[in-house]
């Protein structure tokens, strides 16, 4: 199996478990957003888990490898998750130039931001996150 079809299985496996274990949404504050500093990189992640999948992702990796990973596959990475996850995601790369620290703070920026999207909303802990009732 190739880098890039494993990275996609990779990301649909877990954007399919995510689905499962957030069930109908029940509770979870829905949204969640980080600008993470990591040395010379700054990331921000948002998400909402909407039931809508869609990525947004802007990088601008100095290099086209971090070892032998390609870079490219990060951008396929997160959108098979995003649409097995049924999230909308943003990722942007605000500053950075060491590709490794790139890759790595938005891998933490993104679970960081999707730890405060689930987390659950005392005041609204019986409801789910939408004018609507349902996501």
């Amino acid at each position: 199996m190739d880098d890039h079809r494993r990275a996609e299985g990779i990301a649909s496996a877990r954007g399919s478990a995510f689905k499962k274990a957030v069930g109908d949404k029940r509770g979870i504050r829905r949204y969640g957003d980080i600008i993470l500093p990591m040395d010379e990189a700054l990331i921000l992640a948002s998400v909402d888990i909407s039931g809508r999948s869609y990525l947004r992702f802007t990088s601008d990796f100095q290099t086209e490898k971090i070892g032998t990973f390609d870079v490219e596959l990060l951008e396929d990475f997160f959108t098979s998750f995003s649409e097995n996850a049924g999230i909308t995601l943003h990722i942007r790369q605000l500053d950075g130039r060491n590709s490794h620290h790139i890759a790595e703070a938005m891998f933490k920026a993104v679970a960081r931001a999707m730890r405060k999207a689930v987390e659950i909303d005392e005041k609204a802990k019986d409801e789910i996150p939408s004018t609507k009732g349902v996501l």
